[in-house]
């Protein structure tokens, strides 16, 4: 039985973990950790979980932290992990980050996008990114996993296949991407509903959302080249869901005919359990994902061009669930357990 802490429970991402690890045979719930619900009762903070897991949140602090867990969950504000993570590396715990704080190598990037200058370069080398279906080997072993951002999980998935073919320019890239509103946190989400803005749709942080440098870094190191996208994400009037429309020209080299295109995606996800590339002429939509741990990605060959769309739940495999998932493959368990 693998003792689980998790570290900022009272947000999104906190809640969906204790929903998604109360239902793994393996785990054990053992601390809850939360500055602003400290001394509260679990029920009292989510009513949900009332007689299903009877602990008082408490205050984050090392001792109580290690004293409690093997593995721990750090659902923390970007910035605010690289102050906990050496200690807890020091004290033997394993830590999956669902924060930004280890995802990006380059430390003048992290500053440049998280206006933050990052204080733990040691362990920002030694952090495995954490997308199971292009990372698993290194996080069996991996002692920090750094949860890949939502954004990416879903472009990601949707371009490797293409990227690893060498079936794609990679300086035509352009992702425009739609996000439920509980991406930009619970206090954000809380706001949109009770405003005019609920009737709305936005374009945000153009041209310098955060996650852009993330896709850049990963598609780079699955091309062996430099890729730079162009990535603008919008506000959906929606609680929950991410749906990607992706727009990529065919490289020189690529000679694939439609028909094939599935089946190249079909034979590259084959043996992952939560990607499902949809039939010819079929494409995702948020209900098909919502409240799952899967990334469902269609394709179109539009003539010189190739149009990839992919969902994903922002919640679950763009979060928790994909952290739950990375778990289950450093402790050796199935990676489906507690997500199917």
């Amino acid at each position: 039985m693998v003792n689980i802490g998790i570290v900022g429970v009272s947000g999104y991402t906190g809640e969906e973990l204790i929903r998604i690890l109360l239902k793994h045979p393996g785990v054990k719930i053992s601390g809850l950790f939360s500055r602003s619900s400290y001394n509260k009762p679990l029920a009292e903070v989510f009513p949900e979980f009332a007689s299903r897991l009877n602990l008082v949140c408490l205050k984050p602090d090392i001792e109580n932290i290690v004293g409690k867990c093997d593995v721990v969950f750090l659902a923390l504000p970007h910035t605010t992990s690289m102050d906990l993570v050496p200690k807890l590396l020091k004290a033997g715990k394993r830590v999956i980050d669902l924060s930004a704080d280890y995802r990006l190598k380059d430390s003048k990037i992290y500053a440049k996008f998280y206006q933050y200058k990052h204080k733990d370069k040691k362990n920002l080398q030694g952090s495995v990114y954490g997308l199971p279906e292009l990372c698993r080997a290194q996080i069996k072993n991996a002692k920090i996993v750094a949860n890949p951002g939502c954004y990416p999980t879903a472009a990601i998935l949707a371009l490797a296949p293409l990227i690893s073919a060498d079936l794609a320019d990679l300086n035509s890239i352009i992702i425009d991407a739609k996000s439920g509103v509980s991406g930009a946190g619970k206090k954000t989400a809380e706001e949109f509903f009770s405003s005019e803005d609920k009737e709305d749709f936005k374009a945000y942080k153009v041209g310098a959302h955060q996650h852009t440098p993330e896709i850049n870094q990963e598609l780079s190191a699955l091309a062996g080249k430099k890729v730079k996208v162009t990535f603008v994400p919008h506000l959906l009037p929606v609680n929950r869901g991410i749906l990607e429309t992706i727009y990529v020209k065919k490289s020189k080299k690529s000679k694939v005919k439609s028909k094939n295109l599935v089946q190249l995606y079909k034979k590259f996800y084959k043996k992952e359990p939560f990607v499902r590339i949809k039939a010819e002429g079929e494409f995702p939509r948020l209900k098909d994902v919502v409240g799952t741990n899967f990334c469902d990605i269609g394709i179109k060959d539009n003539s010189d061009s190739l149009i990839i769309i992919s969902a994903i739940d922002n919640l679950v495999k763009g979060a928790s669930g994909q952290a739950v998932q990375n778990m289950n493959i450093m402790y050796k368990f199935p990676e489906t357990t507690g997500l199917l």
